[in-house]
């Protein structure tokens, strides 16, 4: 079954708002987009759309906040990190406020709209900004998981979701989120793959692939890029060869960045990145595009292979 996670997070939050009256939501005139339509639908006395107004979705969200409100504004990812981040810094980071920065349409698997609209940069940005959260679901299922834990967690997150369908990995009953928590999908010996994002799926895929060739890769999924964890990825640099990353985003300031930002100062290991490198993105199908930007579960293994002694 495949699902997007924008639809995850419209479904989580009128869960979440039945059974929690201070959540409020705030959208910047992308509703049906962004799927918080379906709150607007359910409570509409708790939603608001502040029109084409990035800047302000920011500032009336942290404004709300400070009443005790927990506040999730969503709009488009290169609207909330871009246009936005100079009030997530000032009006949500730096006092602390208790505001959920969960944008969809991020990285290039938006499609059609073109590199203008695409998100490849916001991880960074948010991950540079002092206390910020930053988490990047793999699938439906996470994202409902996370809007819950974003819920709890007092102080500010950015919780980044993606426009395409795909596939639902993790049963809901049973899968577990917790943020600072990287989750263990496979176990292996030569090799690590940690991925986040929908290049979970695609890390899953090369697992099995590789496993032909009896080449044993560990996978990790990393639904929070901030704060890392960096214990599993010091425990994986410590029993496999190397490390390979795989995300939707550019591999400047991503997740390839902080595992290696981490383990240049804790245990120095080989870390190759499948991602952007330094290019923007074009209008386009979402899968075909992740196959010209080599976001592929064959691109994971020519990687590993390239790189295994």
């Amino acid at each position: 079954m495949k699902k997007s996670t924008r639809q995850g997070y419209g479904e989580a939050l009128v869960e979440l708002g039945s059974i929690n009256k201070n959540v409020i939501v705030l959208d910047a005139d992308l509703t049906k987009s962004t799927k918080t339509s379906m709150f607007q639908n359910k409570f509409p006395e708790r939603h608001i759309n502040v029109g084409i107004a990035e800047a302000d979705l920011i500032g009336t969200a942290a404004g709300i906040a400070t009443t005790g409100k927990i506040v999730f504004a969503s709009t488009f990812a290169i609207f909330a990190a871009g246009r936005g981040f100079e009030q997530i810094r000032n009006s949500v980071a730096y006092p602390k406020l208790n505001v959920k920065i969960a944008p969809t349409h991020a990285g290039i698997s938006v499609g059609e709209d073109g590199g203008s609209h695409q998100a490849i940069e916001d991880i960074a940005l948010m991950r540079s900004i002092p206390g910020m959260v930053v988490l990047s679901p793999a699938d439906a299922t996470e994202t409902k998981k996370m809007v819950f834990a974003a819920a709890e967690y007092e102080g500010p997150v950015y919780l980044r979701m993606g426009r395409l369908d795909t596939e639902v990995l993790f049963d809901e009953s049973t899968y577990e989120f917790q943020i600072g928590i990287i989750n263990t999908l496979k176990e292996g010996t030569d090799v690590t793959i940690a991925a986040t994002g929908l290049m979970v799926e695609k890390a899953l895929e090369a697992c099995e692939l590789l496993k032909k060739d009896n080449i044993s890769a560990r996978v990790l999924n990393v639904g929070t890029i901030k704060p890392l964890d960096g214990e599993t990825i010091l425990k994986a640099a410590q029993e496999t060869q190397f490390i390979v990353t795989a995300e939707e985003h550019s591999v400047i300031g991503g997740l390839g960045s902080a595992i290696s930002e981490f383990l240049s100062e804790t245990h120095p290991t080989l870390v190759k990145k499948v991602g952007i490198y330094d290019k923007f993105g074009q209008s386009g199908k979402g899968e075909e595009l992740l196959e010209k930007y080599n976001l592929t579960a064959e691109k994971i293994v020519l990687t590993v292979k390239e790189n295994l002694k």
